[in-house]
């Protein structure tokens, strides 16, 4: 799972989605000379699949963060369950919906493997101990899993990727520990072998998310582009495995520059591996919602209610 913060499908104006202009060659050979805008959607060809995945789920006003995470990560519909969308980070009625059953946590407890793949500095942790900073959605559903999250010197060992990829950004970063900087090729190929070790690799890409919300449309760019190279990469190691690579986002953002803010859009559910195996987790997939039990699909080869098990609201 590469998970894009803030990236919907939206209009392919060139003047206001990064994503109708952004050099993407891969993206446009994967979904048969189509852009990663609204247009393009549904479709399925002989390498993607790509659907408009709804992240508003019933609830009025404009999706957010933590409530569309959770979403991801539970296959509850987050929202409704708590009344609002609501974030960036989860309030304690979305946590309590996340720690009472989420992916990582039913992977892990039917003796499947799962992994957040982002490595965090050392001030994140100090923070979070302090509690001047809370867990976002995924981390909180990685750590309630039991899972420990990756660190400086597991990016350091090659066991984790920082959000930007290539690490260039991580080493940027004053008083950050020094850290691998990878090419894009190179991030891809390490992304690829990484995701071979677990049922679930997940990886938290959150500065598309950042450029929206400045309405920094370079940056924009940049940033889709430098995912092009990377998944150029990832999808020729990755070659004729039996399992999917899925993309997709909790909200729109990025793709409309002229509202600082997220939008009302859908996001993509874009789908890359084995036809069937495309099809079939493409079947009926309509909301962020539906996501969690697909996946435990793809791993388990069957549904699993576990995932949407608990009381219907928050306790």
């Amino acid at each position: 799972m590469i998970f894009l913060d803030g990236v919907g499908l939206g209009p392919g104006d060139p003047a206001s989605n990064p994503l109708a202009v952004a050099h993407m060659p891969t993206m446009e050979r994967l979904l048969g000379g189509r852009r990663l805008v609204a247009g393009s959607a549904p479709y399925h060809g002989p390498l993607a699949s790509l659907l408009s995945i709804d992240a508003r789920m019933g609830v009025p006003k404009t999706p957010q963060s933590a409530t569309g995470q959770g979403a991801l990560v539970t296959g509850r519909n987050v929202p409704a369950l708590v009344g609002e969308h609501y974030g960036p980070k989860p309030n304690p009625a979305v946590a309590e919906v996340i720690r009472q059953g989420n992916l990582f946590q039913t992977i892990t407890e039917r003796g499947g493997t799962a992994a957040l793949l982002n490595a965090y500095p050392p001030r994140y942790f100090t923070a979070i101990e302090s509690g001047r900073r809370l867990y976002s959605a995924i981390p909180l559903a990685a750590t309630s899993a039991g899972l420990e999250l990756m660190t400086a010197e597991d990016l350091q060992a090659g066991r984790a990727l920082s959000a930007d990829f290539t690490g260039a950004g991580w080493a940027a970063q004053p008083g950050f520990p020094a850290c691998p900087v990878y090419t894009e090729t190179e991030a891809g190929l390490l992304l690829a072998e990484l995701s071979s070790r677990y049922d679930l690799a997940w990886l938290d890409c959150w500065a598309t998310d950042y450029a929206g919300h400045h309405q920094d449309f370079d940056a924009g760019v940049r940033l889709m582009e430098a995912l092009d190279s990377v998944l150029a990469a990832l999808v020729e190691a990755w070659g004729r495995r039996n399992d999917l690579i899925i993309i997709t986002s909790d909200h729109g953002n990025m793709e409309d520059m002229q509202a600082k803010g997220h939008t009302l859009n859908p996001v993509p559910g874009l789908l890359i591996g084995p036809s069937k195996k495309r099809l079939r987790f493409g079947q009926g997939l309509g909301s962020l919602a539906d996501f969690a039990p697909r996946i435990l699909d793809v791993i388990f080869g069957q549904d699993d209610p576990a995932v949407q098990s608990g009381p219907a609201q928050p306790s």
